[in-house]
């Protein structure tokens, strides 16, 4: 089969993360990362099979270095994140890591949780609060861990950033403790939150035993519920990793779809080895992104189609895909975006930073109740859409977002990509480091910057 490099970059090497040269290589419709390190030999990973072509997916866009930066450019990317002049994009959603605690041992976890009861204390996250502030902030905040919920002063956390002019909080969370505490719930809805962040991998236990080490399905609805009834949207999030649960995802859009507007969409990641993970990956443990988006028209049944698809204007056009939906009320699942602008005028980084805010903000969190102390359970019978009012009142309860990102790890690290990313984390040490870069680990689970700081 004949080969063509359609660009050159930089990537890592997966055992001693040296920068190399690297090669995206087409062969047929399949595109791969193609590198070489002169210790430890050659590496080449598949990065996009199938349709939409490689090419076609591509959108252009201004970049543009983030307000502050913080680190000087010194060994290169991506050792002097920070972030350094050399990033091109600001920050979209940071993810703060409020504890590495948890109360699951995953097999799969790129946070590698461990046992460890120093969690950054509330001083500590104010002054990650005021950093964020002073290097072009506020932005979307993700409280994460570990388990956050294992921290019983994450509603003073959310009142804390809310003080301060932060306006959007998602919880990364499993949702054990949201289904078995409703008081809980209640304060973190009290305090502010706006949406979460629900770990979600299938829809039968058989899954979550392999993924999660545990069977976790009745929890999750629980904590669905539980939510529903607070008012708190919730988007599901499942790992999508071959031979394990590809097959499920029709069903887990036809579980979020049955409860919505509780559930206001579903964000596939598909998975990377960075963190804890089983094995080494061969290209038989991947699934890209265009292969997701063909599973789900085919496990929808066409009822979403490839078409109704779109690749980001924000990140990285290969980072990512969304597509939005309203839930008509003779249970017509209506696709609906904008037209494109790839051949008009290229978006800046920071309008699309700006966009890719405020759309997460209007279209995860729970949409504003009708009646004060409303809940999100689903409606029984239909709703009169006959006026305007109406309609644009069914778009707002009933928007259905679907979408994923493909993080990188060391075997598909592309610096392009890297320089673009919009997904920040804040370190302990109060530095902004591109998630993948955070969270990017060698074969043998050394990483660059994450646990290389004691919480203060």
């Amino acid at each position: 089969m004949q080969e063509t490099v359609v660009g050159t970059t930089e990537s890592i090497c997966p055992v001693c993360m040296r920068r190399i040269p690297a090669a995206r290589i087409t062969a047929g419709s399949d595109v791969y990362l193609d590198k070489t390190c002169p210790e430890h030999g050659h590496y080449r990973t598949v990065i996009w099979r199938g349709a939409p072509a490689y090419a076609s997916w591509s959108v252009s866009r201004l970049p543009s270095q983030p307000p502050a930066c913080a680190a000087s450019v010194d060994k290169g990317c991506p050792f002097d994140c920070g972030l350094c002049p050399e990033h091109r994009q600001h920050s979209c959603c940071v993810l703060l890591e409020v504890t590495r605690r948890c109360n699951l041992a995953c097999p799969v976890c790129f946070a590698s949780s461990v046992p460890d009861d120093r969690d950054p204390d509330l001083p500590a996250i104010g002054r990650w609060f005021r950093m964020l502030l002073a290097s072009g902030g506020p932005c979307n905040i993700q409280l994460s861990g570990g388990e956050p919920t294992l921290r019983d002063d994450l509603p003073e956390i959310i009142s804390l950033g809310r003080s301060l002019g932060f306006e959007f909080f998602q919880l990364n969370t499993n949702g054990l403790r949201l289904g078995d505490d409703p008081v809980y719930v209640r304060r973190l809805k009290d305090a502010g939150l706006s949406c979460v962040f629900l770990q979600f991998d299938g829809t039968d236990d058989s899954v979550y035993q392999t993924i999660r080490g545990a069977r976790l399905f009745a929890s999750k609805r629980k904590a669905i519920d539980r939510c529903g009834e607070t008012g708190l949207g919730v988007v599901l999030v499942p790992t999508l990793i071959p031979r394990v649960n590809i097959h499920t995802i029709g069903s887990i859009l036809s579980f979020a779809v049955a409860r919505m507007p509780a559930v206001r969409g579903v964000h596939f990641q598909p998975i990377s080895y960075f963190g804890r993970y089983p094995a080494p990956p061969s290209d038989e443990d991947r699934i890209t992104i265009p292969e997701v988006i063909s599973s789900i028209e085919q496990q929808t049944a066409g009822l979403m189609q490839a078409a109704h698809f779109s690749p980001p204007h924000a990140e990285n056009a290969y980072c990512s895909f969304h597509g939005n939906f309203v839930l008509m009320e003779n249970g017509e699942l209506r696709p609906w975006k904008k037209e494109s602008t790839r051949c008009c005028t290229p978006a800046t980084a920071e309008r699309g930073a700006r966009q890719a805010r405020q759309f997460v903000a209007a279209k995860w969190s729970a949409p504003k109740p009708r009646n004060a102390g409303a809940s999100l359970t689903p409606p029984r019978g239909g709703v009169d859409v006959s006026s305007l009012d109406a309609f644009l009142d069914r778009v707002d309860r009933f928007s259905f977002c679907v979408s994923g990102m493909a993080f990188q790890d060391a075997w598909t690290l592309d610096l392009e990509r890297l320089r673009e990313c919009f997904i920040h984390v804040v370190s302990a040490d109060n530095r902004i480091i591109p998630f993948c870069a955070y969270n990017i680990t060698n074969i043998d689970g050394a990483g660059l910057y994450r646990g290389r700081q004691a919480c203060g």
